[in-house]
């Protein structure tokens, strides 16, 4: 951090002493305040519900401008990464701050690829949840679990034990969310192929069955290695806060990724690509195409509930980066697979024909999304809606470790302590039961 010569004044009307605030300036985007020292000095705290306006730490990994609509992992915008590098060559970028030279990238391959298998007890353990449950309620067991079979990886402390607990859990999260998807219907595991590829292992784990030869298609393995690499890192989120403050009280890193893992569940976070599925579904029952200016109208009605999912971002108020990437990929996943005659998929491409001309949507700057063609992709593939946020968080594993492993090395890192405004009663005496 750059101190600023610049400082900024905390003035009060009731007669406080005014206390000047150190300004700090990133390399790009906003400067901030200083405020550590303001409690000691003023016995105030700053009050901000859900931290909109405080940097809870200083990260050189990912950076977000909404407004430009531009995301950079370590420097590199992430149009140059999804075109020119793999999954893999992203992950050793957010773990060690440089993309790999050729020998550096074969090294961490044949690491990553060597630790895909799991603990065969890891079976009998998922035969302990119902055949029904959701995937990322299997997930954050299975994640959690991880500590149970790993003893000589659980020290957070310990630098070489986060180096292995990082490889471990990039090469087995796609072993752990095939598994999850076998077990839900009731199809043998497949274990891991070391001559794959690290996305086209995923999709043998995920599609072949012992019955015939697997052959993965090149244009849906690309397909998923961009999904892994649009969804591995995206600055301080929800679930990359979560894991943060869970490793800050020295968990060990697989409690701290399934905490991330139980974040990402939510809707309004992992769960968005999901959702826009099912909206697309209920607008095909509605009757599809010709029910979609019906649909957009009651989205526009204040005193309507229906909301438009997959479109829009709580960061991006520009085009989201990532989107457009992924609607390339979108058109080539759905030209290979021949299904732009598909209901759901023409149906989706009419919304986003609409969505980007309309102008409602334009002017408030409702784009679609990456979780919108996202969705579309991987359903085309054929994964199941409610296995879309296992994925999620088997891409998005090496930025939650990558921000975990930072901050741990941060000599300014302490356990998280979020303080609070407290409008509960005030001191009172109990009253003996026989009295109330």
């Amino acid at each position: 951090m750059t101190p600023s010569d610049v400082k900024a004044t905390l003035s009060f009307s009731d007669g406080s002493p005014q206390m000047d605030l150190p300004l700090y300036k990133g390399t790009i985007g906003p400067d901030v305040i200083d405020i550590r020292k303001l409690y000691a000095q003023t016995g105030k705290f700053t009050y901000d519900p859900g931290f909109l306006s405080t940097a809870s730490c200083n990260s050189t990994i990912t950076y977000i401008d909404g407004d430009k609509g531009e995301l950079l992992y370590r420097g590199y915008p992430i149009e140059q990464l999804a075109t020119n590098c793999d999954y893999l060559e992203t992950c050793y970028l957010l773990l060690y701050g440089e993309l790999p030279s050729p020998s550096q990238k074969e090294e961490f391959v044949n690491r990553v690829t060597n630790h895909t298998m799991v603990n065969e007890q890891m079976q009998f353990f998922l035969r302990g949840f119902r055949r029904d449950a959701h995937p990322m309620a299997v997930m954050t067991g299975l994640v959690g679990a991880l500590s149970a079979f790993y003893h000589d990886s659980t020290d957070i402390n310990n630098p070489e034990h986060r180096e292995i607990a990082a490889i471990r859990l990039i090469a087995k999260m796609p072993t752990l969310v095939a598994m999850a998807y076998k077990y839900t219907i009731g199809q043998p595991y497949i274990y891991p192929k070391n001559d794959l590829s690290y996305a086209g292992n995923f999709m043998r784990m995920m599609f072949a069955t012992p019955c015939e030869e697997y052959k993965p298609n090149d244009v849906l393995v690309r397909a998923m290695d961009r999904i892994f690499t649009l969804h591995a890192d995206h600055e301080q989120n929800a679930s990359t806060s979560t894991v943060r403050l869970c490793g800050s009280s020295g968990t060990n890193p697989f409690a701290a990724i399934a905490a991330g893992v139980a974040c990402l569940w939510g809707p309004a976070h992992g769960g968005a690509n999901e959702a826009c599925l099912n909206m697309l579904n209920d607008i095909q029952q509605m009757g599809g195409v010709a029910k979609i200016g019906e649909f957009i109208k009651q989205v526009k009605d204040k005193n309507s509930n229906v909301k438009l999912m997959g479109f829009g971002h709580r960061v991006y108020k520009n085009y989201d980066p990532r989107a457009k990437l992924m609607r390339e990929t979108c058109h080539e996943v759905l030209n290979e697979l021949g299904l732009h005659d598909d209901p759901l998929f023409k149906l989706a491409m009419e919304l986003e024909k609409i969505a980007l001309e309309d102008e409602y949507f334009v002017a408030r700057k409702l784009y679609p999304n990456v979780d919108f063609y996202s969705g579309i992709v991987q359903r085309a593939i054929g994964i199941p809606v409610p296995l879309f946020t296992a994925i999620f968080a088997l891409a998005r594993t090496v930025g939650w470790i990558a921000q975990l492993n930072e901050m741990i090395g941060d000599p300014e890192y302490k356990i998280g302590r979020p303080r609070q405004l407290f409008v509960g009663a005030t001191q009172r005496n109990v009253t003996p039961i026989a009295e109330r």
